[in-house]
């Protein structure tokens, strides 16, 4: 895919041009898987409209955690939300993670989740349904997906699983797209992908950002890759926020290697 120059990094809106109001707003949440296990606790953080956020940090920090249960997953870990709040368009999230997605929030799993005997194509329609689009708006709205994933066009009839990794990122991340959601949570989107097809997803990102107004949470372990193109991050460390600020902010600490290595 051609790389607009208007998507790159280095236009993005400084920090605090971000319009005021907020998508999400996290307070003061606390996890505890069956009963007993404190995942996360005192995570607090926001997501401006339309801006792209990082959650960053190590494996087992927290970030996936965390995006469960914005998105309501977490329930289904045998895992609940013990304290604390999440508002999504200014008001307490609903209980169900399917009426979330109907809101407009939708979750991009960790690992690529596809339905591998299936097409591409078939993959990406499974997303249309929760909103029970006619058969002419599911047309269009795989033409939407295809001209951002150029790629997926030329595998629509291949089995899902029989495609490279990063093919199978971008079918997760447009059949989440064909709800037309408002808020996407994007967790570890790089993994075990080659840098130049991980600056392609991101890139896309950046485009659905600019162009359609997507608001990202993206939980990431590469550091460098996530503040390239978000506009704000935080840093979690034992399911607690250890650092959090600009992009900018971020990149210029010194410190953020120790963060992740548990050295503070």
């Amino acid at each position: 895919m051609t790389s607009d120059p208007a998507a790159t990094p280095a236009s993005r809106p400084p920090p605090g041009a971000e319009q005021a109001d907020s998508i999400l707003r996290v307070d003061d949440i606390e996890v505890i898987y069956d009963a007993s296990i404190l995942a996360i606790a005192g995570v607090t953080l926001e997501v401006p409209r339309g801006a792209i956020v990082a959650l960053l940090g190590a494996n087992g920090a927290g970030k996936s955690t965390t995006l469960k249960a914005i998105s309501g997953l977490v329930r289904a870990e045998r895992a609940r939300v013990t304290r604390g709040s999440i508002e999504f368009l200014g008001a307490a999230a609903p209980l169900s993670p399917s009426e979330r997605v109907r809101q407009g929030m939708v979750h991009v799993l960790e690992g690529r989740h596809v339905f591998g005997q299936l097409t591409v194509e078939d993959n990406l329609r499974s997303g249309g349904f929760v909103r029970r689009l006619s058969r002419q708006r599911m047309e269009e709205d795989l033409e939407r997906i295809y001209a951002w994933f150029p790629r997926l066009k030329t595998k629509r009839k291949t089995q899902a699983g029989l495609t490279s990794g990063g093919e199978q990122q971008m079918v997760a991340i447009g059949r989440a797209l064909m709800t037309r959601p408002t808020l996407v949570l994007l967790d570890e989107p790089s993994m075990g992908l080659a840098p130049i097809i991980v600056q392609e997803i991101f890139e896309i990102v950046a485009q659905l950002n600019r162009d359609q107004q997507v608001s990202f949470l993206i939980a990431e372990q590469n550091i460098n890759v996530a503040l390239k193109y978000a506009s704000r991050a935080y840093v979690l460390d034992t399911g607690r926020v250890a650092a959090a600020g600009s992009a900018d902010d971020l990149l210029a600490r010194g410190d953020l290697q120790d963060i992740y290595l548990g050295k503070r």
